[in-house]
């Protein structure tokens, strides 16, 4: 398994590229074949245009680049061998789910793909009963009463949840009174992120020993201030809360609402569901938990979840039925109105609703149990070689679908899990998340998920303790890795502070 990686290179002064397709294209070329009907098409085409506004007519042609087609289709598959995949390798992001996505997830949403979201209800009654039965799924799995779909990721979900709770306490009558949201140490850094986009003061509470939450910590923070608890169950270290009904009922009492980061569901389903651990309401990262990653930053979906006392503010329209029709529902007394257009990025939604409906109760079930039993067989091989890496808090209790680990004695001064994750590289495997969560330094969080087999989790384990072993050797080399990747290793301040993302930033770069 990672004995070679066969990346397509390019060399050119000793720099190893791939040209844009502006660099690509030569005037002339094109990769449509003239058409016997030409001449028609031309006439239709200045037909139109007499239709069209002057105002909103090109006045000059697109600066478009000019190549055939098997250079356009050759260039993408040149640049698609130079990154990484869940398709090609493990891709064990701690905290992201970053699980393989059946090809027939990818095939059955394009059937809907020509929809337009502005049709009449009666035109989309296949599409809307797809919708309703996924949000009676997920009140089933968590317990939830209702669910809006709108979110379009699981921080749009956060601050649609954040939103909610501020609606609720002001409806209340307790909207300037209720201006703080405790949030736990090692949770994922979106949470007070939404927090303070919501307009509250963020209280920030310690983990204890055990890696949970601190209770005599939760205690001294809560008070008539608090609007609610965002807490990430199981944590960020894949620990499981095993207090939180104690956590629930200390917020309660202080008149809190406990909101639940739905991130880590990979580990809970059809085992736990949030109402029972006493959760108000929740977001569910469906391109996580429902196997349609969002790796290069495609679209997500991130449905809240609420009980009954809450759903009355929830963004509009709901999906709800109405005899045998499906509507779309504005009657919703308090709603914090739409917090996306449409019913959110419906292809992720009908992908999650295809999972589900495939694997069923039984399945989802089974999933949770792969994805710990995954995890903790990588956790327990890697904390084996107690020279190499550290546990992090608690190591005899299980974790859940992910666990962090730091590098012990032998990196101490010598390598970071940055220039470990270069290195992984060139083993054709994907790092995992580094120095996360921000209460640990040098670790690594792993998540292996459910998909992969006890082998691939072999080869990934024997290739971390390798890169380990040769840091005690040769750290210079480790440090300079990869050497492997299409891309050497980059100067990652300047990539952040002078980023260039596009032709036209490269353009003005060069000309200085």
């Amino acid at each position: 398994m990672c004995s070679g990686f066969h990346q397509a290179k390019w060399t050119k002064s000793k720099e190893v590229l791939e040209p844009t397709v502006f660099e690509l294209s030569k005037e002339g070329k094109t990769g449509i074949l003239p058409l016997p009907e030409e001449e028609f098409f031309k006439k239709l085409y200045l037909s139109l245009e007499k239709k069209i506004p002057e105002v909103i007519l090109r006045q000059q042609k697109p600066n478009l680049p000019e190549l055939t087609e098997v250079e356009v289709v050759r260039h993408y598959i040149r640049l698609s061998q130079m990154n990484f995949s869940v398709d090609q390798t493990i891709y064990p992001l701690g905290s992201c789910t970053m699980k393989y996505t059946p090809k027939i997830l990818q095939y059955i949403p394009n059937l809907v793909a020509n929809l337009h979201p502005q049709q009449p209800e009666e035109t989309v009654q296949g599409l809307l009963e797809i919708l309703y039965k996924l949000e009676k799924w997920l009140c089933e799995i968590t317990g939830m009463d209702r669910f809006t779909l709108q979110p379009a990721a699981g921080a749009n979900g956060e601050f649609t949840g954040v939103s909610i709770i501020k609606a609720f306490h002001k409806f209340r009558g307790e909207g300037g009174k209720r201006t703080e949201i405790i949030i736990p140490d090692s949770a994922h850094g979106t949470n007070p992120a939404s927090a303070v986009m919501g307009g509250f003061k963020v209280v920030t509470i310690p983990s204890g020993e055990d890696g949970c939450i601190n209770l005599d910590a939760l205690e001294y923070a809560l008070s008539e201030r608090t609007a609610a608890a965002m807490i990430t169950v199981p944590n960020t270290l894949g620990i499981f809360e095993k207090e939180i009904q104690k956590v629930s009922k200390l917020v309660h009492n202080y008149g809190g609402l406990m909101y639940m980061d739905g991130a880590n569901m990979n580990a809970l389903l059809c085992k736990v569901r949030a109402r029972d651990m006493g959760f108000d309401l929740m977001h569910l990262n469906l391109h996580k938990t429902f196997a349609s990653p969002h790796g290069g930053g495609g679209p997500g979906a991130g449905p809240v979840g609420v009980k009954g006392e809450l759903k009355d503010f929830l963004p509009v329209p709901l999906i709800s039925k109405k005899g045998n029709k499906y509507i779309l529902d504005y009657n919703v007394p308090h709603s914090i109105g739409k917090v996306r257009s449409y019913y959110g990025n419906t292809e992720v939604l009908i992908k999650a609703y295809i999972y589900i409906y495939m694997l069923g109760f039984e399945g989802l079930n089974k999933v949770s149990d792969m994805a710990v039993l995954n995890s903790n067989y990588l956790y327990r091989r890697l904390i084996k070689e107690k020279k190499l890496f550290d546990p992090v808090y608690s190591p005899g209790n299980v974790r859940k679908h992910e666990f962090v680990v730091s590098l012990a004695e032998v990196g101490a001064g010598k390598i970071n899990v940055a220039d470990v994750a270069k290195r992984l590289l060139d083993y054709s495997l994907y790092p995992p998340i580094i120095n996360f969560p921000l209460i640990m330094k040098n670790c690594l969080m792993i998540e292996p998920t459910e998909c992969e087999t006890k082998e691939n989790l072999d080869g990934y384990c024997q290739a971390l303790l390798e890169i380990m072993k040769e840091a005690e050797t040769n750290p210079e080399k480790v440090k300079k890795a990869p050497f492997k990747a299409s891309i050497g290793r980059l100067d990652e301040v300047k990539a952040s502070r002078h980023p260039i993302l596009s032709w036209k930033m490269f353009l003005n770069k060069m000309k200085g």
